[in-house]
């Protein structure tokens, strides 16, 4: 099936969102579509399912469901993380085979894409090849990775743990940076000879971030491209967001015994429904929690739903919600007796962008109406750093709008591979 036409299902889907819905069982399955949407954007994490043993159930991977269907080269690796956690890698190639050959000929350097929350490697490859990040960085002679954190439909599960269990579900993103993208780099980096590249986007900037702090990690990254990018977090504006703290929604759901979130699900999103009210409409529910967005491409909106969203923990959501109410940059923090156990202070310890090398090169791209990454904590961010990154700011971008934007390629993904270039490792490219 060609990629780009939804699945009748989907398709349904989105009429129900378009369609003058009447009554209250429609008016409830169009928000719910809706919520789906809004979630699917921002992170986007479907459950990797099992089927009541230790084996996966089997459906089509990343390469087989986007990337070779438009022409692409594409191979599949499995990354294990120390937690035991079993990551999915794509491998992307030009369709262009003048230019790189086949999987064992000459590749350009290798640049790996970090997608947000409740997304998964998906996210880069969601337009047409000549508006994906993905695509186009391929085509442009990039050895291209697609990283997929744990949770995601993409990644292979676990050594031990189930997905129904509850410490399947017992992290948050400290481990995705501090194991899942410190065990990429390290899986690239081995594999390729070669110090990397990094994209981000959302919460693949907040690893990012975390991840850089470490030596060991930082020092096998050649420079990074961060699109919406989040340390701070207390300057959120995004109504549905704030509500959702102010109420601890997040706390909630842990005292519930809810441990996986799935926006797929009826009760997740039957959550978010129950927020909304006069003071704030569902009916606009994307840029309620994102901030308005110029450049989505709504007739996409079935085929994006056909692959988001994805899964993620409880407990990563109330660990970015620790962030808006506490205004720090830190570990998750579990309560003064389980710091102390855990590490060895009242309060958990902050990750500190001053240790990021000066020498590390970074550009950064952030706009006027992002209601998650907030111009003040951006500021911050900045304010923290030992360097100067290269910035470009984007007035009338909201926060989906950097991944998916139908004008990405010339206000984001053109001027990120010029900054590439412009750090002279590649010159024949």
């Amino acid at each position: 099936m060609d990629p780009i036409q939804p699945a009748s299902n989907i398709y349904q889907w989105q009429q129900r969102i378009t369609g003058g819905c009447k009554g209250a069982r429609m008016r409830r399955r169009r928000l719910l579509a809706t919520v789906a949407i809004t979630v699917s954007i921002l992170l986007g994490i479907t459950v990797h399912g099992f089927d009541g043993d230790s084996h996966p159930k089997q459906q089509p991977s990343l390469c087989q469901e986007l990337i070779l269907p438009a022409g692409y080269p594409c191979s599949e690796y499995t990354v294990q993380t120390k937690d035991g956690f079993l990551l999915g890698l794509q491998r992307v190639s030009s369709s262009s085979s003048l230019r790189l050959g086949d999987d064992d000929g000459e590749r350009g350097p290798p640049v790996l894409l970090m997608h947000g929350l409740f997304m998964g490697g998906d996210a880069w490859f969601l337009n047409s090849p000549e508006q994906s990040l993905g695509f186009i960085l391929a085509d442009r002679g990039f050895d291209v990775w697609v990283g997929n954190v744990r949770g995601t439909r993409w990644s292979h599960g676990h050594v031990s743990l189930l997905e129904k269990h509850k410490k399947f579900w017992d992290w948050s993103w400290q481990e995705l940076a501090l194991y899942d993208l410190a065990e990429m780099i390290n899986y690239i980096n081995s594999l390729t000879n070669s110090k990397l590249y990094v994209v981000g986007h959302s919460q693949g900037t907040i690893i990012s971030f975390a991840a850089f702090t470490q030596p060991e990690v930082v020092e096998k990254v050649e420079a990074a491209a961060l699109l919406s990018p989040i340390s701070y977090l207390d300057h959120v504006s995004a109504p549905l967001v704030v509500r959702m703290v102010k109420m601890h929604i997040d706390q909630m759901i842990l005292a519930m015994g809810v441990h996986q979130l799935d926006f797929k699900s009826e009760w997740a999103a039957s959550l978010l429904v129950s927020l909304c009210d006069n003071r704030l409409s569902c009916d606009d529910m994307v840029a309620s929690i994102t901030g308005k967005n110029c450049c989505f491409n709504e007739s996409r909106v079935a085929f994006y739903l056909d692959q988001e969203p994805h899964a993620s923990s409880s407990k990563n959501l109330h660990h970015l919600f620790q962030m808006i109410r506490q205004g720090t940059f830190s570990k998750y923090d579990y309560g003064m007796l389980k710091n102390l156990i855990q590490y060895g202070n009242f309060k958990p310890p902050k990750f500190d962008l001053g240790r990021i090398p000066k020498s590390l090169p970074l550009w950064m791209a952030y706009g006027r109406n992002d209601a998650l990454a907030d111009i003040t904590d951006f500021q911050h961010t900045l304010k923290d750093l030992p360097s100067t990154p290269e910035l470009v700011y984007l007035e009338n971008y909201g926060h989906m709008d950097f991944i998916l934007s139908i004008q990405g390629k010339q206000d984001l993904y053109d001027p990120i591979i010029s900054f590439f270039k412009s750090l002279g490792k590649f010159s024949s490219m």
